[in-house]
């Protein structure tokens, strides 16, 4: 096991960077509005070339999910956590300089192949290096510190112009890499690094195999949850607040804000508990029940205001607050040579998830009005997520160091 400052030192970095990678990702959805008009696009086609931005950049993160995750194995962790930094922040200094949209597009695809591989690399190694009974409490940290880029960047949005809050991002994400000199590789990966025996990062043999393409699926269903409320219910806010009848608009901004400052707190405690339980899947479970009834207040019982709305987003967004337990079980499921394959390219799948839920939401929104189109997805999505925890083992005390037979 490496020594208490290596250890602190990885958890920092990881952290830090995750800050910087949900501080981008969040970033565009904020000004992607401000930055559009900037760039004279006319008002009729505001909405189109925003949906064709963000398509860029979750196309760039899905694929990148691949690539960092293979890599991540075949290199190393730490090759990819500062490689995976460095893309999007250098990605985001330019996003600061954009004079037409076809840059801007190429700039997101770039982007969005960089923030694919920060989170997956992170937790990949924080839960290589840390004893198997306190691991849940370094990814709790990444996690939770990570998701706080998300409030950092409706802020620095109120001060500051768009462009400037692209260049702040990717000044941070630089200045993270320098405390790359104080982060060693995990030793569990250095200890199959020369095996030529060991398969290492070969993505196809999640699925050559029924029983590992199963567990594989099963990492990537339960977190559906998660972003079908921050893809859909957060995300068309302001939509579903005239629906509830409230008066004075709805900000997506500050539902945004709102909802991750929820899912700080949620990440803090599905962290903690899942300690003091010594299991994810109990963890997961209260989760899920939790967020199926705050789906349910947050459709029907939330038209008393905006400012009780807003509160209404914390509650949702601490219920769907188990991305570090979601994350960490999927690191914990998977040997060595194939770990972070793994737990890179599921979180990019579940967020991937996004559009084909937002297109079944849109095809239901005419037959059944905004509440029960959200409803029926929302009912589809936990049933599903629940499922799929059963199936998987649990994995509190499980030893990470074991490879996988390919």
């Amino acid at each position: 096991m490496e020594n208490k400052k290596s250890v602190i030192a990885i958890i920092v970095v990881a952290a830090l960077g995750y800050f910087v990678d949900i501080y981008d990702l969040i970033l565009f959805s904020i000004v992607r509005i401000a930055s559009l008009k900037s760039l004279n696009v006319p008002d009729g086609q505001l909405l189109d070339t925003g949906v064709l931005l963000l398509d860029m950049q979750m196309g760039g993160m899905l694929l990148g999910g691949i690539i960092w995750g293979v890599l991540g194995d075949k290199r190393g962790r730490i090759s990819v956590l500062f490689g995976s930094i460095f893309l999007y922040s250098l990605a985001n200094i330019l996003n600061g300089f954009v004079q037409n949209i076809e840059i801007y597009a190429l700039l997101r695809f770039v982007a969005g192949i960089g923030l694919a591989g920060e989170l997956g690399a992170g937790i990949t190694l924080v839960s290589e290096v840390m004893p198997k009974t306190k691991r849940g409490y370094g990814t709790m940290i990444v996690a939770s510190i990570g998701v706080m880029g998300a409030v950092a960047a409706a802020l620095i949005v109120e001060l500051t112009e768009w462009r400037t809050s692209y260049i702040i991002g990717g000044i941070m994400g630089f200045t993270i890499l320098v405390l790359r000199f104080g982060v060693y590789e995990s030793g569990m990966y250095n200890s199959i690094k020369e095996a030529s025996n060991v398969g290492r990062g070969q993505f196809v043999k999640l699925f050559t195999d029924k029983g590992r393409f199963l567990k594989y699926m099963y990492c990537i269903l339960i977190g559906l949850p998660l972003w079908f409320v921050v893809g859909i219910l957060i995300t068309f806010s302001p939509e579903f607040g005239k629906a509830f009848g409230i008066t004075e608009p709805v900000s997506a901004g500050k539902a945004v804000m709102y909802c991750y400052i929820g899912l700080v707190i949620g990440d803090i405690l599905s962290g903690s508990l899942s300690q003091l339980w010594k299991s994810r899947k109990k963890t997961l479970y209260y989760f899920l029940g939790a967020t199926l009834a705050c789906v349910c207040i947050y459709l029907f019982l939330n038209s008393y205001g905006v400012y009780y709305f807003y509160t209404i987003c914390v509650l949702i967004g601490t219920a769907v607050g188990y991305w570090a337990i979601f994350v960490t079980n999927a690191s914990e499921q998977f040997g060595i040579n194939l770990r972070s394959t793994v737990t890179t390219t599921v979180p990019n799948f579940v967020r991937g998830s996004v559009i084909p839920l937002t297109l079944i939401f849109q095809a239901l929104k005419p037959l059944m009005g905004i509440k029960y189109a959200a409803f029926a997805i929302g009912i589809v999505t936990i049933t599903i997520a629940f499922w799929a925890a059963s199936k998987l083992e649990e994995t509190f005390h499980k030893d990470l160091n074991y490879t996988e037979v390919t």
